[in-house]
């Protein structure tokens, strides 16, 4: 019995993976109200970083304070782009804007707020951080902070890159 129900859960997490192998069609506004499709991401050609957050969430700040240093490098080098997607629910997102106005992020800052993006993506806690290839392919996932994670998002961004050449 116990080996029927560890291939069920086997099965169930191979079928979650590959559901969630593109970036699913959703809208989600800015922090100035403006509507953007998640699939404009997908197709821009760049590889896209979405680092989930909330204002409420020390290590997910720290971890897009650690991006913001070396986002220039990551930019020429990997032809990436980072989006941070704030999950604070509708009684908190109004500091949103107000954090982030504080910030030095380069960043585009989406907001989803119903967390319809996180339940779509099978995401149950940030921080957490989705790589999007140029392709539109999600190719990487991590869930957690911890000082130096960045330098391992980085190198599956170069890898990403070395891929293409």
């Amino acid at each position: 019995m116990n080996k029927i129900l560890l291939v069920v859960a086997f099965l169930a997490f191979g079928l979650s993976v590959i559901a969630q192998e593109n970036l699913p069609e959703l809208n989600l506004k800015t922090v100035d109200g403006e509507k953007i499709k998640l699939q404009d991401y997908a197709t821009n050609g760049k590889n896209t970083v979405f680092a989930f957050w909330a204002t409420w969430c020390a290590p997910c700040k720290k971890e897009l304070n650690n991006i913001a240093e070396i986002y220039e490098d990551w930019k020429t080098d990997y032809n990436t782009e980072v989006v941070a997607v704030s999950v604070d629910n509708q009684r908190s997102v109004a500091k949103v804007k107000t954090y982030i106005d504080g910030q030095a992020w380069d960043y585009d800052v989406l907001l989803d707020t119903n967390q319809e993006l996180m339940r779509a993506l099978s995401i149950q806690n940030v921080p957490y951080t989705v790589v999007v290839d140029a392709s539109g392919k999600i190719t990487y996932t991590h869930s957690g902070y911890a000082d130096g994670d960045e330098f391992d998002l980085e190198s599956h961004l170069e890898s990403l890159s070395i891929s293409k050449e």
